[in-house]
């Protein structure tokens, strides 16, 4: 595009020149690298992006793939019912494998029973007997990694917790138990207590 100063006989700003007039420097071209200079100092930094939260649903996975590998658990089968198992496997060269079978933690609930089945072999199984002694050891795990790890520990999970432990209480009186350890008082009723006392 071409500007008054290029239109100038070519004689003419030779002269301009030597006068002193200086270089060319288009006249529409000036203010506009100043107003372009003035908006770029106005302009605010971009804003850094603010670090991503994980979901709920990460925690929960990012929780599960920690504790099986601290503990050494392979998950032999994902349930979709809330119960679980958790056993070993000894190999004749003494190679144990710890196994766990377990709902996939999505919820409070799904995670104190995967919780459960992992306290078991946190704990060490035939470290407490009788049995319903080792399920109290093992929830009681599962409530501490519950409170450490952030989940909520709702009151179906309370519910759930004593209706366990009211079952294995109860097998162990099918199979003959004489007395009850003293951390299964907290499960029984105001009359079971009492015919215990009595």
């Amino acid at each position: 595009m071409l500007t008054l100063w290029d239109m100038l006989p070519k004689a003419v700003r030779s002269a301009w020149e030597r006068a002193g007039g200086g270089a060319r420097v288009a006249p529409a071209e000036a203010p506009r690298r100043r107003a372009a200079g003035k908006a770029a100092q106005r302009r605010p930094a971009p804003a850094r992006a603010a670090p991503v939260k994980p979901t709920a649903q990460e925690r929960y996975d990012a929780m599960t793939r920690r504790l099986l590998a601290e503990h050494g658990v392979r998950v032999r089968k994902w349930r979709t019912s809330m119960s679980g198992v958790a056993w070993t496997v000894t190999y004749r060269d003494g190679r144990v494998v710890r196994l766990i079978e377990a709902p996939m933690p999505r919820g409070p609930m799904s995670a104190a029973v995967f919780l459960h089945e992992i306290g078991h072999h946190a704990i060490g199984f035939d470290v407490y007997k009788p049995r319903c002694l080792e399920e109290h050891h093992a929830w009681a795990w599962a409530l501490a990694a519950m409170e450490r790890e952030g989940v909520a520990i709702t009151q179906g999970v309370r519910t759930r917790v004593h209706r366990s432990m009211r079952y294995a209480i109860g097998k162990a009186r099918r199979r003959g138990i004489k007395r009850l350890p003293a951390e299964m008082s907290r499960y029984l009723t105001e009359a079971e207590r009492a015919a215990i006392a009595a």
